[in-house]
């Protein structure tokens, strides 16, 4: 829940917040397919899902892959396959925004996860 309305105090509150509030939130939107069948508009991302990047340079857009990592200290994911060249030419994973990519296919894996999309799913019904 955001306290205020003005842009530079979120970004303090999301910097200052401990590491288990910052991690709620790491989210990006669910995929039309995953919206109709969950009720849900989005989700927090974990390593394991499957992600479509939507925004970014032309290089990345709309590449696909498992998300590998997530840096809850920036709010960003490394998605396999979106890599960028360092100055001695080798590739490395190139972080990308939560709020950029989109979750296309969804691990499932976290019991506790799967019961809260059980519960969104039901309550909507």
């Amino acid at each position: 829940m955001v306290e205020s309305k003005k842009a530079r105090k979120q970004r303090k509150s999301f910097y200052n917040a401990p590491s288990h509030i910052r991690r709620k939130n790491i989210s990006s939107h669910l995929s039309e397919d995953l919206q109709k069948e969950y009720k849900l508009r989005s989700l927090q991302v974990i390593k394991g899902d499957t992600v479509k990047v939507m925004r970014g340079d032309e290089e990345i857009l709309g590449l696909e892959g498992k998300v590998a990592a997530v840096i809850t200290k920036t709010g960003r994911v490394t998605v396999e396959g979106v890599t960028i060249a360092k100055a001695d030419g080798t590739q490395t994973a190139r972080p990308v925004h939560a709020s950029k990519v989109m979750i296309t296919k969804l691990d499932l894996s976290d019991p506790k996860r799967k019961e809260k999309l059980a519960r969104a799913k039901e309550v909507s019904q």
